[in-house]
């Protein structure tokens, strides 16, 4: 490409004198990032002008006295000029806040960290926010979502964050769309066992000191910040491998003297999948069941958590297959929930269909008879108090998926399964970039089929 000299940089020249380049600093309008990203449903998580990479997370948990030590270094990019910025946070006393090594200002404000840091952060650089913290972490108790984030039990603890519960216990930048890898360094008393997302770090290894154990994690895929666990507790856990990933199953022995039938019927599933779905898409998979009283288990990422452990084969089922639909082909705004349940709950019936149970045919007719109520709220866009609603969501989250397949085919449509899962791995998406790809792959105008399955009050036709 052809510099051109400017006239100013001419007349300079002329003069014998030399331009000085704006500095960073100067050439960088620094204003603060927003304290929200305007999701429909919850609008104040998540944050403005910055992009989360890596969270690591150093915590020490006595569960005696319930009391959390902990310091967060979160590495991000800024993607605007910051002149401050907020993390989602309504977790312990804050000690300290550094920012690029520097001590940084900073405020609390309802679920908001306010953080100014010494100087400007200009645009498209990297910078890290150390945030220690102390004090006794509490579950977020919400009357229509229920009970989230850090969750005390009788010998420890376990983190569920679904939706908005990462809060409770590390500053974060609290939205799906921003996807980070993790390390988790937890130190509890000795005879306790630590279970994360992702790998143990040196596995059968860890520093004991004054009577403290210490083990490490990492999460080296992408991961949003309601799907991150830490569980604590008296654990029996199994190990080994399906498809060459590591399964590693654990369980309270209060709940169960064995985790078998879970490391079993887990590795199974991971298998069966990975034939439907497309290659399983994280580095080990397994579960957790531990006695935690909150009535739901969680699709933690690589790792699902049972409260009270599975009941029954489909509820591995559903958890495993939110690890393709819903972690790692991640939700961008929570009104499309439907993306994570309707696909776990049609996994279900796939799952039935091919292993002697009823075809999904049958179960979708059945659910077809359902009279008015049961279509009164939009599958597409329930609403945040019916982003659960069992009928809704995830019953015509699968027969809207049911139905295309008629449309399309089976052939076209196990393929755009495939290809769905295969083109976001490890991204984020929207309703319209799953309609569009169906079209793609079958060559026929669905917007009419979405539209009466996800975004009307009433049954649609046959």
């Amino acid at each position: 490409m052809l510099h051109r000299r400017s006239p100013l940089a001419a007349i300079a020249a002329a003069a014998g004198l030399a331009l000085i380049a704006p500095t960073a600093a100067h050439a960088d309008t620094f204003t603060p990032g927003s304290a929200g990203l305007g999701d429909p449903y919850f609008p104040h998580a998540g944050n403005g002008g910055y992009d989360v990479a890596h969270y690591d997370l150093a915590l020490r948990f006595d569960p005696k006295s319930r009391h959390l030590s902990a310091t967060a270094t979160i590495t991000a990019t800024a993607t605007q000029g910051l002149s401050r910025f907020n993390l989602d946070y309504s977790g312990p006393k804050i000690k300290k806040v550094e920012v690029n090594g520097k001590k940084a200002a900073y405020k609390r404000k309802g679920q908001e960290l306010v953080v100014t840091p010494a100087s400007g952060l200009p645009s498209g650089e990297e910078f890290t926010v150390k945030v220690s913290y102390a004090g006794k972490p509490r579950a977020i108790n919400d009357p229509s979502l229920g009970k989230e984030g850090w969750i005390n039990t009788k010998d420890g603890a376990v983190v569920l964050s679904e939706p908005d519960g990462a809060r409770s216990w590390f500053p974060a930048n609290d939205n799906p769309a921003d996807k980070a890898t993790y390390t988790f360094t937890v130190s509890t008393p000795v005879g306790l066992t630590v279970l994360a997302n992702g790998e143990p770090t040196n596995p059968g290894i860890s520093s004991v000191r004054n009577g403290w154990t210490t083990v490490k994690w990492e999460m080296k895929e992408p991961m949003a910040t309601y799907l991150a666990t830490v569980a604590i507790g008296k654990f029996r856990v199994t190990e080994g491998t399906v498809n060459g990933v590591l399964n590693l199953t654990a369980y309270d022995p209060s709940v169960a003297k064995t985790s078998k039938y879970l490391h079993r019927t887990t590795a199974k599933v991971v298998g069966w999948g990975s034939k439907v779905f497309g290659n399983y898409p994280f580095s080990s998979t397994g579960g957790i069941g531990d006695k935690i009283g909150v009535q739901y288990a969680l699709e933690t990422q690589g790792r699902p958590v049972y409260d009270g452990g599975p009941t029954n084969d489909l509820e591995i089922v559903h958890e495993l297959a939110h690890q393709w639909f819903g972690n790692s082909v991640g939700l961008r705004s929570w009104k499309d929930i439907w993306l994570n349940e309707g696909f776990a709950t049609y996994a279900e019936w796939l799952y039935e269909e091919q292993h002697g149970g009823p075809s999904a045919e049958k179960t979708f007719a059945g659910l077809y008879k359902n009279k008015k109520d049961f279509w009164k709220i939009k599958t597409g866009d329930p609403g945040m108090k019916n982003m659960f609603d069992w009928d809704a969501v995830y019953q015509r989250g699968a027969m809207t998926l049911h139905a295309l397949r008629k449309k399309i085919g089976d052939e076209t449509f196990f393929s755009l399964l495939k290809t769905w899962t295969e083109r976001n791995r490890h991204a984020t998406a929207i309703t319209r970039d799953f309609i569009d790809l169906a079209e793609e792959l079958s060559g026929q105008e669905l917007d009419p089929l979405f539209d009466a399955w996800l975004y009307q009050s009433k049954k649609p036709a046959l």
